[in-house]
């Protein structure tokens, strides 16, 4: 049976401004002239699929395409070459919040984001009160979001994703939200899925999550995949890198600034 995604030769790069300009001079002087920016090269030839049913694990430092590569996977950026193939729906749990109304209370804002993702109004209607108790926002339903902590808001995003989950989940550090309790309910709602056949991606800078919750993992480093192997084999490789390695140089953490070289 062929693996239910794919990445085949991924490579991705963005253009960022090679001059800083930090005064107000230097703005000015800088309309006068013509832009200047620099190639960086996030990913370059990316492979690997995912078999049905298995949990992968991707780990990587700060600014290795790993934000990059999500992205691509779940549809948001397009690749400069390769393709992704998906034998499924994917949901995506990676920018939580993106997409909330803050003058909406808890309860509208479960069925705008859950319809995004998929879910019926009836389906969402029905798995309110779930939701927002997986959440422990029971109290705060009818509070407008943008009373909401960031913490809240977070909660929230997390109990509609894993109520809305399709066949193929991609999740970036899931089980770094919230309290212990929260993060143990997460925990719990995984190894659901997991169990019930959904095929996972996960993302993490933890070890433990990586060792506890993934069949295999890739360590990506530079845009590369460095190491591939079961999860204590990549986890130990990832510690490894940050003990005896310098961090990168071009951290991808500041690319809101960029945008795609043609």
């Amino acid at each position: 049976m062929a693996p239910i995604l794919e990445a085949r030769h991924l490579s991705k790069r963005f253009r960022i401004p090679s001059v800083k300009r930090s005064t107000v001079r230097e703005h000015v002087l800088g309309m006068l002239r013509p832009s200047s920016t620099e190639e960086l090269v996030v990913l370059d030839d990316v492979s690997f699929s995912v078999e049905r049913g298995e949990t992968l694990g991707i780990m990587g430092r700060n600014g290795c395409g790993k934000s990059t590569l999500l992205k691509i996977l779940s549809g948001i950026y397009m690749p400069d070459t390769g393709e992704v193939i998906a034998r499924g729906p994917i949901t995506p749990i990676l920018e939580l919040g993106v997409g909330w109304n803050p003058e909406l209370d808890a309860i509208d804002n479960i069925l705008l984001l859950g319809s995004v993702m998929g879910m019926s109004l009836k389906e969402l209607r029905q798995a309110t009160d779930e939701i927002l108790a997986f959440a422990e926002l029971e109290r705060f339903a009818n509070m407008k979001l943008q009373h909401y902590s960031s913490g809240m808001a977070s909660r929230l995003a997390y109990a509609v994703a894993f109520r809305a989950v399709r066949e193929i989940l991609i999740l970036d550090e899931i089980f770094a939200v919230g309290d212990a309790g929260f993060r143990e309910r997460c925990e719990s709602r995984f190894r659901e899925l997991h169990s019930s056949g959904h095929t996972a991606i996960v993302v993490s800078h933890d070890p433990r999550t990586i060792k506890t919750f993934c069949d295999r993992a890739l360590l990506v480093d530079r845009g590369h995949v460095v190491v591939q192997g079961d999860g204590l084999t990549v986890a130990d490789a990832y510690t490894a890198l940050l003990t005896h390695e310098p961090a990168a140089a071009a951290p991808t953490a500041a690319l809101p600034e960029a945008v795609p070289a043609s």
